[in-house]
């Protein structure tokens, strides 16, 4: 006999008789071939009433153990039955018979007790005659039944029972071969039915689906009656599979495998998800359940995943050449999208998930690689062109599925940007909107790229490569259209913008700055215009000067803008000295009644203005004079130079209508003052008399004579000037202001001062290729022509030709600072 519930205490209502071993627990035994029954050691009834093997088996089962071998439908099996069975098998072991537990009789004596000792049975008791063939042919007549889909006529637990006990006395291995046996011949048996099926695909399909439903819940079954022995003897023989997988192998192999029998059920489900593909509503839950199958059955790859994309493939590839012809781009790319979502729901809904990968890889392939570039040819300006954010983020999702559709995308990006950015730049027909255009394109892309492509640093990066090379394809313009744009939302009267748009603008201007590599010709007519609004007062605001001053001290360090902050602190300084000479002023004797404002200018910061001698009249005069002396008496050893071209001032004049003030340059000044003289003059007496350069007088007496307000009247009418024109003063002169603006002719550019001010900053250029030539030949004292041309490029922080260099080159040897080796032609020497 056995031991059975050792470690627990006594239990109630056991077998056989008990007795207490020496400082032990009670313990107590079974006979031999049974499983001692009760609550002893803890156990659950069930589990107390399998021994050995058995009780391993049993014990697997209930914690939900897997066969290794065995399919995922086998789990999913287990898990449909679990619970039935489970109850079934609580219910017969705890009504199975056993031995009746013996009376033991309490002892007459109190305080002493004994145990009668039951010996085991010596040996095991032998099975009645045609015992195992008897019980087989009841199973088989069972499983006959579940096969024939007929009732069975013996319970469950009593067919359990049966294979128990068939095991118990092994003959398993017995048991298993005829359960195959029986198994597979009605698997053959189903062959031929589908061998000569006559009707539609359809119904073939249904067909088969049907018998594989059938087959599963048979073997389900036929399991659940034969889980003793698929739980121990299947369990521990590694080379059976197990009986859920036999139902599998048995099926494939006699069903599936057959050639005619797999290739219509393949064609069948081919045909299904063609017409599903085209539009027809097709049985999706048919497809899923024959493609479980053969992902079940372990053939879903070899017999049907290649097929499937093989056609996939042809398909999408007649289908990508056919669309590229018929639609627009947009339009085709909706349609490439829609037809990945159709296939990853068809993952989704019947296809295994292995398929996905190569599936929507497939897709890709055929309808975006194969035609990226055509795609961005045919539709990619328009849809820059025309902003459409949403085509282009669809364009920009979908090229980053396929591999090199992100750089092709980069590449017609970059060149989009380059070509529409020329249009802008090189055409003069467009330079009066030629920064505001840039600015407008600049926040195009910039939308563009942070909505449509991810905020992508490629696309980032490519941007401004590609603005930095369209907008210095004509050098030194850009540059300087820039700079009069600041000035304009600079200068007082700007009425477009807050103070908060200003500093935005100033923003967006400073980053279409950082393109441009002739910053020098920027500072250069940036400075004139700056000079221009300080000296007449016509800054919108200090403090957006002084925001624009440090945004560029940042982008271009301080050498950049020592000159323009000098600039500033001479004004400053200005002001102060003002302050001085008007208290100096009060303590002379004949102060006079005109108020003088004087600005002090640093000839090294300011720009270079071209002096002019004009004709002042005496109070002018005597005015300069005694500035001068109260300057220098400060300042001794300094030297005034007056610059006329930059004077203004305000008159008082009398009309018939009432008195009037005009706001003018100086040269105006000195022509009306003219009249204060006489009523008529004429173009060579006015010339003469205020010593106004023939060009400016021109210009001057226009503003006068031709614009809204006409102080004087022209002779004969006309808006030129010529040699032989009176002009008259205007009596009658009528407006509705007080103070009148005359349009200040300093405040106009002429074509003249514009190549004046390119010319210097091509001189200061020389200049500085010179000093960069000397300093690194007198660091260097040898240096070979590519060498020295090289530092040269790294050095200079504006773009220069080649000829440029050696042009500079020669110029230095011309005059001695270096000289070319006698050997050598291309080395240099420092001549110290």
């Amino acid at each position: 006999g056995r031991l059975g519930g050792g470690g627990g205490g006594g239990g109630g209502g056991g077998g056989g008789e008990r007795r207490r071993g020496p400082g032990g627990p009670a313990q107590r035994l079974a006979p031999a071939g049974h499983g001692a029954r009760g609550g002893d050691g803890g156990r659950a009834p069930e589990e107390a009433a399998l021994s050995g093997a058995h009780q391993r088996a049993y014990q697997a089962r209930l914690a939900g153990r897997r066969h290794p071998r065995r399919g995922r439908r086998g789990g999913r099996c287990d898990r449909l039955l679990q619970e039935t069975r489970d109850q079934e098998l609580q219910r017969w072991v705890r009504g199975r018979p056993g031995p009746q537990p013996r009376q033991v009789r309490p002892s007459p004596i109190g305080a002493a007790s004994f145990q009668l000792p039951v010996s085991p049975f010596t040996e095991r008791p032998k099975l009645p005659d045609n015992y195992t063939q008897d019980t087989w042919q009841k199973l088989h007549e069972a499983v006959g039944a579940i096969q024939s889909s007929i009732s069975i006529k013996y319970n469950l637990e009593e067919l359990y029972q049966a294979v128990e006990n068939l095991c118990s006395y092994k003959v398993s291995a017995t048991l298993y071969k005829q359960l195959r046996q029986v198994c597979e011949d009605h698997v053959k048996a189903q062959i031929f039915q589908f061998r000569e099926y006559p009707f539609l695909i359809l119904l073939f399909l249904k067909k088969i689906n049907k018998c594989w439903q059938d087959h599963c819940r048979q073997m389900i079954m036929i399991r659940s009656i034969f889980l003793f022995l698929d739980r121990t003897y299947v369990l521990q023989n590694s080379m059976l599979p197990s009986i859920w997988d036999m139902g599998l192998e048995l099926f494939r192999n006699h069903v599936i495998s057959d050639k005619q029998v797999q290739n219509k059920a393949i064609d069948g489900i081919l045909l299904l998800i063609e017409r599903e593909r085209n539009g027809e509503a097709v049985d999706r839950s048919l497809l899923r359940s024959l493609l479980s199958m053969l992902s079940d059955l372990q053939v879903y790859k070899e017999s049907f995943e290649q097929r499937f994309l093989e056609e996939t493939n042809c398909l999408y590839a007649a289908e990508g050449q056919r669309l590229m012809q018929e639609r627009e781009v947009p339009e085709y790319l909706h349609h490439v999208n829609k037809r990945l979502e159709e296939e990853g729901d068809r993952v989704i809904t019947y296809l295994d998930h292995t398929t996905q990968k190569p599936l929507i890889a497939c897709v890709e392939k055929q309808l975006l690689g194969e035609h990226l570039t055509a795609i961005l040819q045919k539709g990619l300006d328009n849809l820059l062109d025309e902003n459409r954010i949403s085509d282009l983020t669809q364009t920009y999702q979908l090229f980053s599925r396929v591999k090199g559709g992100q750089q092709i995308l980069l590449q017609h990006w970059s060149e989009y940007i380059k070509n529409f950015g020329t249009t802008i730049v090189v055409n003069p027909e467009k330079d009066k909107d030629m920064v505001q255009e840039l600015l407008d394109f600049k926040d195009k892309v910039d939308h563009i790229i942070e909505v449509c492509f991810q905020k992508n640093e490629k696309f980032i990066n490519l941007m401004k490569e590609s603005f930095e090379t369209f907008i210095n394809k004509r050098p030194n313009k850009p540059a300087e259209l820039i700079a009069k744009y600041v000035d304009s939302k600079l200068r007082a009267g700007n009425k477009e913008a807050t103070d908060e748009e200003l500093e935005r603008i100033l923003d967006k201007i400073m980053i279409i700055f950082r393109f441009i590599h002739g910053k020098d010709v920027f500072e250069a007519f940036y400075k004139k215009d700056l000079a221009k609004r300080l000296l007449v007062g016509k800054s919108a605001s200090v403090d957006a000067e002084k925001s624009m001053l440090s945004k560029l001290k940042h982008e271009c360090g301080a050498a950049f803008t020592s000159k323009l902050e000098g600039m500033f602190k001479d004004m400053e300084l200005s002001k102060d000295v003002m302050v001085q000479f008007k208290q100096y002023m009060q303590n002379q004797s004949d102060p006079g009644n005109i108020d003088l404002t004087v600005n002090i200018l640093t000839m090294g910061y300011w720009p270079t203005y071209t002096p002019m001698e004009v004709h002042l009249n005496s109070e002018m005069i005597k005015l300069q004079e005694v500035f001068k002396t109260f300057y220098l008496g400060k300042h001794s050893g300094r030297k005034l130079q007056w610059q006329t071209t930059l004077g203004h001032a305000v008159l008082k004049a009398e009309f018939k209508e009432g008195k009037k003030e005009f706001q003018v340059s100086l040269f105006q000044t000195l022509v009306l003052l003219m009249f204060n003289e006489g009523d008529e003059f004429s173009f060579e007496e006015i010339k003469m008399a205020t010593g106004v350069e023939d060009s400016e007088l021109r210009r001057t007496l226009q503003s006068l004579a031709c614009g809204k307000a006409r102080v004087l009247i022209k002779n004969p009418k006309g808006k030129d000037v010529e040699d032989g024109d009176k002009f008259i003063f205007n009596g009658d002169f009528k407006h509705k202001l007080f103070r009148i603006k005359i349009n200040q002719i300093q405040m106009k550019e002429t074509v003249e001062e514009q190549v004046s001010t390119t010319e210097r900053v091509f001189q200061d250029r020389q200049y500085q290729i010179d000093a960069a030539i000397v300093r690194i030949m007198k660091m260097r004292k040898t240096l070979g022509h590519n060498l020295l041309v090289s530092e040269l490029y790294n050095q200079l922080k504006f773009p220069v030709k080649p000829g440029d260099l050696k042009k500079r080159i020669e110029s230095l040897i011309d005059r001695d600072y270096m000289e070319r080796d006698k050997d050598n032609p291309n080395q240099y020497h420092y001549v110290a």
